[in-house]
């Protein structure tokens, strides 16, 4: 083993574990190659909302690649890869999966000399299989045409491709002086969008970055749009508890703390129905952002130059994109700031319970204090009794003592000595018990 190959392998034992797939992470999506004229044809599948994890939803996007492969007799990727590009011929195929959706974009050759002005009806759409494409496995969230074409300046250019759209708001403009991008961001009838790219002078991959960055474009635009119809149908139920909660924090400043307990359920039932329109609603507003994000940034990669009397790609997205993604972030923000208004009625509500149990505990204290008052009075009339009774039945005692010393002959007075012997039983008595009562109040407190 030479010396070099020992250092490399000694080397290669310090790499940390992440180094090489993060390494090969912004090499994983690369451009295609493309040289008008070209047509495209793109699909974005998106995740069903039904599958159990987006692990899933990867498994069953590389089964659908998987069956296109084995239909035309080439080799599947990996079942980690996340992105495939393979000429099979009559097109050129490219797929890649990200974490909601995947992208499929077949790439047929056009045919010399073709004119930006010719029809969508011919795309590399008509190659795949109809049997494939009814199985596939999503729902699609973009499909649109590209046509890719050679084109020279021609003042009546804009007024002819205006027949391959159907809608009014044609948008256009011209990337970096170098190619002019034409489309309407509407739905054909034929179920397609549809943007016509119209090189100029544009350099070798020039053409794949600036026909990539439209499809991005247009997938990251949808993908940023479903934001919009949850931040429509949340604005109701926000109405609605934003009411629920000016009529209990109305009967929080009335009420005389009769009803706390049933204010508190209330107030918490709130939190909770808030709390859960966040968690339904979190994940898409944050996604809807970063998808916008990452559409300005692809706008301002174009490097647009504007072509008179034509709406640009950013003049259009901040006109009609920017008021939903607006929509979502001003949603967001009334989720947050109801939830902190519920959290102040709410904290509001259990200081005053607090202070009302606060209260009530001091009564019940200042009632325990009344009863061991009395207890202790009762216990000293209870020990005054307890003399009373013990000296009776001691000075018995002496007395029977007496009157059998007499009874034997000897010179005692009974009743002279139970006389006498009163005041010192009654006294003894009471030092006892007296002496007893010390020891058990010590014996408590310790």
């Amino acid at each position: 083993m030479s010396l070099a190959y020992r250092a490399n392998a000694d080397f290669a034992k310090l790499n940390h574990p992440m180094r090489v797939p993060l390494s090969a992470e912004i090499h994983s999506r690369p451009f295609l190659q493309l040289q008008a004229p070209e047509s495209l044809t793109h699909f974005a599948l998106y995740l069903q909302q039904d599958q159990p994890s987006r692990q899933n939803h990867r498994a069953s996007q590389h089964q659908i690649l998987e069956q296109l492969c084995l239909h035309y007799g080439v080799a599947t990727p990996h079942p980690q890869a996340r992105y495939f590009f393979h000429d099979f011929g009559r097109f050129r195929l490219k797929w890649e999966c990200h974490t909601e959706f995947a992208t499929y974009t077949f790439v047929e050759p056009g045919e010399p000399g073709l004119d930006c002005r010719a029809s969508f009806e011919r795309m590399p759409l008509q190659h795949v299989p109809q049997e494939w494409l009814a199985g596939l496995d999503g729902k699609i969230i973009v499909a649109a045409h590209v046509l890719l074409c050679k084109g020279d300046d021609d003042d009546g250019f804009a007024d002819g491709i205006r027949d391959l759209f159907q809608g009014k708001s044609l948008v256009g403009s011209s990337a970096g002086g170098n190619a002019e991008v034409w489309t309407d961001f509407l739905i054909q009838p034929d179920g397609f969008s549809r943007f016509v790219v119209r090189d100029q002078r544009l350099r070798e991959f020039q053409s794949g970055r600036l026909v990539g960055r439209l499809l991005e474009i247009e997938t990251y635009r949808m993908m940023a749009l479903l934001g919009l119809p949850q931040a429509e149908a949340t604005q109701p139920e926000l109405n609605t508890i934003e009411n629920e909660l000016a009529t209990l924090t109305a009967t929080l400043v009335n009420d005389e703390g009769k009803e706390d307990q049933d204010l508190l359920d209330r107030i918490t039932s709130l939190a909770a129905r808030v709390e859960k329109i966040s968690v339904n609603n979190s994940y898409r507003f944050a996604a809807s952002q970063a998808y916008f994000n990452l559409v300005q940034a692809r706008i301002q990669e174009l490097r647009e130059v504007r072509m008179e009397g034509t709406p640009t790609l950013a003049e259009f997205m901040g006109r009609r994109l920017a008021p939903a993604m607006n929509t979502c972030t001003s949603v967001a923000q009334r989720q947050e700031a109801l939830a902190k208004r519920i959290a102040r009625s709410n904290d509001l509500l259990r200081t005053r319970v607090g202070i009302e149990q606060e209260q009530q505990n001091r009564k019940i204290l200042q009632s325990l204090d009344a009863r061991a008052a009395q207890q202790l009075r009762l216990q000293q009339a209870v020990e005054g009794l307890s003399v009373a009774a013990i000296s009776y039945y001691t000075l018995g005692l002496v007395g029977y003592v007496s009157k059998a010393l007499k009874a034997g002959s000897l010179p005692v007075n009974p009743e002279l000595v139970t006389g006498i012997a009163v005041p010192l039983v009654i006294g003894a008595v009471w030092l006892g018990l007296r002496r007893l009562h010390h020891q058990l109040s010590g014996s408590a407190k310790h």
